[in-house]
């Protein structure tokens, strides 16, 4: 009998796609199958996603791969959440922490009595019931305390990476080639497509050399080499909800200790993200150029660099939205060339990651069956679907009117799911997470009261708290938070006991 199993993978590009492709390929397949990567030092990479959600930690422990070495190689620091400054008005400042805020009372979540207990003056702003929240701005940071009780803050401590993804990149190389995985130096000049079926049997490099494979791995960026270039799969165009298409990067000396958490301040056209490493701190404007030119967008990012700029900025076009299949015939697209949502979330990493899980927990067999790459389809349409009403989020909730560009995003119609989201909320502070959908209702509750979607009610059964007691729970969360923060390290001692790069070690 013929063996029904795939055993010839071909991983087109580098960069973070693509190694980390085959790093997780390496890791779960085993040395029983060929792995290979094509890529071409000619071309770059967009290496400007440096800032991740907790998820990564998963990745890492799946590889085998601990904080501590991690965080030596790629000059990393660690994130508590993601500040946003000026998105719902000018001087607005509110921070999207990873973790839990209060502690849910029965069957209902913390923030609804605290709805309550606001209307009442009997509350602060929800960002101090949160460990994440308070201890971010205060520049302290650990991991998860294992000698604390278990109903600690300080016990279940969700945290994330900010770190530069071409040095993640160049690691998870050396650990994907120590398992077997081959590299190969070169540019793809052609793709060839069975003639029976228009799968693609081997791509040819323009040295000649011919190399074919059962399944092919495009992360060959917003070309989308074998996607797109070679089966023409379509893309979905998402312009109309997140109107910003172009990014300035560009990396900064660095000048103070770094926060433990991503900047996102918006701008007149768009925003500017600031992500401090052990080494630089990284920063970009994302714009849309129907509203600021090139060299207007490059004068606001420098102007508001924290330190000297090293190089000038880099360019970045694109255009939000998603191929109309992340999976067509035997190709899988990954990164940049499955689809853009812009790094307002740090969700690009995730999407990678997210991809390459589902690959595996789907993985075909030769025949390719077409009801394994459809689920794998709607899975991944779901996902982008559900982030980008997420994104859209931040730009349509505002009440800025001071520019055309945020004129535009105040006042443009929004996909239904999402309308409604925000009126079930604004009507009585409830959120329904769909199912596997990424963002936790916590993620969602601090980015709509962040900015400006307050409920008018809450849930009937608060009330069956008395005031008092109310009153009593808003205070004892509040100390053991605060007492928390109190009693953790700050972020760069941390880093200096636990994972200091070795070219920043004193």
């Amino acid at each position: 009998m013929t063996d029904p199993r795939i055993k010839n993978i071909v991983i087109v590009g580098g960069g973070t796609a693509g190694w980390m492709a085959a790093a997780a390929f390496a890791k779960v397949l085993g040395p029983t199958y060929s792995i290979r990567l094509v890529e071409s030092e000619e071309i770059g990479t967009v290496g400007v996603g440096e800032s991740t959600v907790p998820h990564l930690k998963l990745f890492n422990d799946l590889l085998g791969i601990h904080d501590t070495e991690f965080m030596k190689n790629t000059q990393g620091t660690f994130k508590l959440g993601i500040q946003f400054n000026d998105w719902g008005r000018v001087g607005d400042s509110y921070i999207h922490g990873f973790g839990t805020i209060g502690h849910d009372v029965s069957l209902l979540p913390f923030h609804q009595f605290w709805i309550k207990a606001m209307q009442k003056g009997m509350a602060s702003d929800i960002g101090a019931y949160s460990i994440h929240t308070l201890a971010a701005p205060r520049g302290k940071f650990m991991t998860s305390a294992t000698d604390v009780p278990s109903s600690s803050p300080l016990a279940d401590i969700a945290y994330s990476y900010q770190f530069d993804a071409t040095l993640y990149a160049k690691f998870l190389r050396g650990y994907a080639e120590k398992r077997g995985v081959r590299r190969t130096e070169g540019k793809i000049a052609q793709t060839v497509l069975r003639p029976d079926d228009g799968f693609v049997e081997a791509v040819v490099l323009e040295s000649g050399e011919r190399i074919e494979g059962e399944l092919f791995i495009d992360c060959s960026g917003f070309r989308g080499l074998l996607i797109e270039q070679a089966l023409h799969t379509g893309y979905i165009d998402f312009t109309h909800w997140l109107p910003c298409d172009r990014a300035l990067a560009v990396a900064c000396e660095k000048v103070e200790p770094p926060t433990p958490y991503t900047r996102s301040s918006a701008r007149l056209a768009g925003w500017q993200w600031r992500i401090p490493l052990q080494h630089r701190t990284g920063n970009g404007y994302v714009y849309s150029s129907a509203h600021v030119s090139d060299d207007e967008a490059a004068a606001t990012l420098l102007k508001h660099l924290d330190g000297k700029p090293m190089g000038d900025p880099r360019p970045l076009r694109f255009t939000t939205g998603v191929r109309k299949k992340s999976w067509n015939k035997n190709v899988v697209a990954l990164g940049l060339a499955s689809g853009f949502l812009e790094p307002l979330e740090s969700t690009s990493i995730y999407m990678i990651q997210s991809g390459i899980a589902r690959l595996l927990n789907l993985f075909p067999q030769r025949d390719f069956s077409e009801v394994v790459i459809d689920r794998y389809n709607a899975q991944a349409k779901f996902e982008y679907e559900h982030i980008r009403d997420f994104l859209i989020l931040h730009y349509h909730a505002t009440e800025r009117n001071d520019t055309p560009f945020w004129n535009q995003c105040r006042t443009m119609s929004i996909p239904a799911q999402l309308q409604d989201n925000i009126r079930l909320f604004r009507d009585s502070g409830r959120f329904f997470r769909d199912a596997e959908e990424m963002f936790a209702t916590t993620s969602w509750v601090q980015v709509m009261l962040g900015q400006h979607i307050v409920p008018r009610g809450y849930h009937p059964l608060v009330d069956q708290m008395p005031d008092q007691e109310l009153a009593r729970f808003m205070a004892s969360v509040s100390q053991v938070v605060a007492s928390c923060v109190d009693a953790m390290p700050s972020h760069q001692a941390f880093i200096d006991r636990h994972c200091v790069a070795p070219s920043m070690a004193v």
